[in-house]
């Protein structure tokens, strides 16, 4: 094995951390209300699960190539099942205006579990798109990478003190991975707005724009189901 081959493989991003969060979603809705649509919710679960399959036969365990088949599932794969947690969501506005007092905890935990959903999700997309996704940000030589998405505070740390500076794009090299879009998505979805992390991309502004506006309707909904429910 070369050295760049040693280095690119050492550069590869984890697969596991992305997989367990995305597990985690499809448990989080499968275990939604029985009234949340029941085929169309575990006919997604079991969709998103079969497609995860060959995505893993390709990269087991680090993200080190793809094709274009491979590329193409992946990102249609979260788009799908961020699309049907938005239908969820739908359901949950209409679920906590209409319903009766006594439904009020189950529909409380019904809400977190779409947010969180959400949050995974939209930390996937992010990290399917940004930069040429998680193959492309490690494997490709900075210079051949594409525009980016999101501008992180990495990216412009270069001349901040050393012990600042030396973890910067420019200095180490330093790409985002998974852990990095999912704290930027889970801050988004509770601030309704960019925090460190800044949108570069028609794309991304329009995708933190739905994510936020769907944070900000199931906490206004939530916090108001909660005061009736004390009321």
């Amino acid at each position: 094995m070369s050295t760049n081959t040693e280095e690119r493989a050492a550069r590869a991003e984890h697969r596991w951390p992305a997989v367990v969060a995305l597990l985690i979603a499809l448990a989080l809705y499968a275990l939604l209300p029985s009234s949340f649509l029941p085929i169309l919710r575990y006919s997604a679960v079991a969709v998103g699960a079969l497609m995860l399959i060959p995505l893993i036969s390709v990269n087991p365990l680090r993200f080190q190539k793809q094709t274009k088949w491979s590329r193409r599932l992946s990102v249609a794969q979260v788009l799908f099942l961020a699309f049907v947690n938005q239908v969820a969501l739908v359901q949950l506005v209409f679920e906590l205006i209409g319903a009766d007092k006594s439904d009020g905890p189950s529909l409380l935990l019904a809400a977190l579990q779409v947010w969180i959903t959400n949050v995974i999700l939209f930390a996937l997309i992010y990290w399917e798109l940004d930069r040429g996704g998680p193959v492309v940000r490690t494997q490709a030589q900075r210079a051949d990478l594409p525009r980016a998405d999101f501008r992180f505070p990495q990216d412009e740390d270069h001349d901040a003190i050393t012990e600042v500076a030396v973890r910067s794009s420019q200095k180490s090299d330093w790409t985002p991975s998974f852990v990095d879009y999912l704290y930027f998505s889970s801050s988004n979805s509770m601030a309704f707005s960019a925090t460190d992390t800044m949108p570069l991309s028609h794309r991304a502004k329009g995708l933190m724009l739905v994510e936020s506006f769907a944070g900000f309707v199931i906490l206004a909904l939530v916090i108001a189901r909660a005061v009736s429910l004390l009321g």
